[in-house]
């Protein structure tokens, strides 16, 4: 289980995480998802001791990361795929990670085999890997020492759609087994795959959290039209509470039927109007985000 309490990382004159709480339980797959810059990298780093906080924790089965006698036996991370030693082989940097945590060495073997690194590219200097392989042998780092804890920022990053479709697999099959997995992704037709918790933040602060179907039947009505100010004016003067995204789109908890009867009654054409629940992650997302998307920058 990791538990984030009222954490808070300050820079100077910058606040990358404000006052964020959170848990990933085991036997489930938490989702962290956010904007480039919204604090999840920061998050995650407190997590695993590479960042100290400014205030709060962030804790493994109640212990600081930095606490834990041997840290790869219960807790697996993978941050930063291309951070591996360049001019390493694939083998030698297992075998260093089961040396340090004490591990025999047919682990190594079995690592490569779980993940699909053959015999000749284990042998193989880091430097030439795609990051695909990278994230391959990262993600066997992190599953070396057996540990029941995978923290993973964007693991999918350069896997083809049949590597993708492993990782989920194993993800899934992991957390089946009572282990607990905090996970990064821009992909998030993935997230919605095989997430059962959802953890958004934004400008450093949580903005919703829960599990995927509570989130996603909770988003309410999703509508456009081509008055989007207009219609949120409407839907007020009606009594109908709204709000409107930076999206250019308009939410409510009012069912469809009704925020349709108040657009036609005030001559306002829409263009989209459906539950958010059908629109689907992507959407609920960035209605959630929208202050802190800027164009042309991945979600």
């Amino acid at each position: 289980m990791i538990t984030v309490e009222s954490l808070t990382r300050r820079y100077a004159g910058f606040t990358a995480v404000d006052n964020v709480s959170f848990t990933a339980l085991p036997g489930r797959v938490t989702g962290f998802l956010g904007p480039n810059g919204a604090g999840k990298s920061t998050t995650m780093r407190v997590m695993v001791g590479l960042t100290v906080p400014t205030s709060g924790s962030a804790t493994i089965n109640g212990e600081r990361f930095a606490d834990l006698p041997n840290p790869g036996l219960e807790v697996g991370v993978l941050l930063d795929a291309s951070a591996q030693h360049a001019g390493r082989t694939g083998r030698e940097i297992l075998t260093i990670a089961a040396d340090t945590m004490g591990l025999p060495r047919r682990r190594v073997d079995e690592m490569l085999e779980l993940v699909s690194l053959t015999s000749s590219e284990a042998k193989r200097r880091v430097r030439n890997y795609s990051l695909g392989m990278r994230q391959r042998l990262g993600i066997g780092t992190a599953l070396l020492g057996d540990p029941r804890v995978l923290i993973l920022d964007e693991p999918a990053n350069g896997l083809d759609p049949a590597g993708i479709r492993w990782m989920r697999d194993l993800l899934t099959g992991f957390a089946s087994q009572g282990g607990t997995v905090l996970l990064s992704s821009h992909l998030l037709h993935e997230i919605e795959v095989i997430a059962d918790d959802l953890v958004v933040i934004g400008n450093g602060k949580i903005v919703a959290s829960g599990s995927k179907e509570e989130l996603l039947a909770a988003a309410g009505t999703l509508v456009r039209s081509t008055s989007p100010r207009d219609l949120a004016h409407a839907l007020e003067l009606a009594g109908v509470p709204s709000t409107l995204a930076g999206d250019g789109s308009v939410r409510t908890d009012a069912d469809p039927a009704r925020v349709g009867a108040v657009a036609l009654t005030a001559g306002i054409t829409l263009t989209e109007l459906r539950s958010a629940e059908s629109a689907g992650l992507e959407d609920m997302f960035l209605s959630l985000t929208a202050d802190t998307q800027r164009e042309g920058v991945a979600a």
